[in-house]
């Protein structure tokens, strides 16, 4: 099987299961045919930028990196955010004027199963997640998008 039929399989094998580590993960693949290496998995899980985050479930598992997701919007998202922080389950991103409605749409098609809502106005975006910590974890991913490369 070639890299990148492998790292498809990868990529829907943790976006349809909850994969708590890597063994679970070559499991996965492993029943559907695929052998694969601990040293190759480890390159794939790097390459691929997924990332383990606390799920809905409060399970610790691999996702798609958010960086990795609509890199289109990524450069649109840093360009609005200009600080982000949270209170309790809040989480709030201050905006340059006029771009928090782009920050919110971003933030609406990451469809992350942590965030209950976001409501977005001229330059301020409020997300609300589950828990604080979602709303800590979400701070540090999204810090991550407003990286200028």
């Amino acid at each position: 099987m070639d890299k990148k039929a492998r790292q498809s399989a990868i990529l829907r094998a943790v976006s349809e299961n909850e994969v708590e580590t890597q063994n679970e993960l070559r499991e996965l693949l492993k029943r559907k045919g695929i052998n694969v290496g601990q040293s190759t998995l480890s390159r794939d899980i790097r390459e691929l930028a997924l990332v383990k985050r606390v799920n809905e479930n409060d399970v610790n598992c691999y996702y798609s990196g958010l960086s990795s997701a609509n890199t289109g919007y990524n450069s649109i998202f840093a360009q609005s955010v200009v600080s982000m922080d949270n209170a309790g389950n809040i989480v709030v991103l201050k905006c340059r004027s006029g771009l928090a409605n782009a920050a919110g749409a971003v933030i609406d098609g990451l469809d992350l199963p942590t965030v209950v809502g976001s409501i977005a106005g001229d330059d301020t975006v409020f997300i609300l997640t589950k828990t604080e910590t979602h709303a800590a974890q979400l701070i540090s991913d999204l810090k991550r998008m407003t990286v200028k490369e």
